[in-house]
């Protein structure tokens, strides 16, 4: 595990910690994190503060040039509304710990010329296997079942 994902893993058993999900995200620019965040959907009572939607929200606003030239890593794949986001914003590079435990919109980040890497890390895989064995409410709503 690279020192970006291993932030990224950090934040979301930082998340866990606080009683939320445990999905982490690091943006990075040329070897340098821009913003860092995990899932704080529980803990803000947010509808929308997914990993990487805390990562991208805590870079603050960037100059569209600055996203085209980025690195997203997250622990978990991720779902439309993140993949969404990354396509507005046109993060050309997303790296994935694990998609065992949810597929996101990989294929569709694809379609649109993204750069996808899943490293399918054993320890994420675990850790997002435990949370949903243990909290399957959080989980189904944290992906809209």
């Amino acid at each position: 595990m690279n020192q970006f994902m291993q932030m990224a893993y950090d934040e979301a058993q930082q998340g866990l910690a606080e009683g939320g999900i445990p999905i982490g995200s690091v943006l990075v620019h040329q070897g340098k994190v821009l913003g860092r965040g995990h899932n704080r959907r529980i803990q803000k009572g947010s509808a929308i503060l997914h990993g990487e939607m805390d990562a991208l929200e805590n870079a603050g606003r960037l100059p569209a040039s600055v996203y085209k030239e980025c690195e997203l890593y997250t622990t978990l794949s991720p779902c439309c509304m993140c993949s969404g986001t990354i396509l507005l914003y046109g993060i050309p590079n997303v790296i994935v710990a694990e998609n065992t435990t949810f597929m996101g919109e990989e294929a569709l980040l694809r379609s649109r010329g993204v750069n996808v890497e899943v490293l399918d890390d054993p320890k994420c895989i675990e850790m997002m296997q435990r949370f949903i064995r243990e909290k399957p409410e959080l989980w189904n709503e944290d992906i809209g079942e």
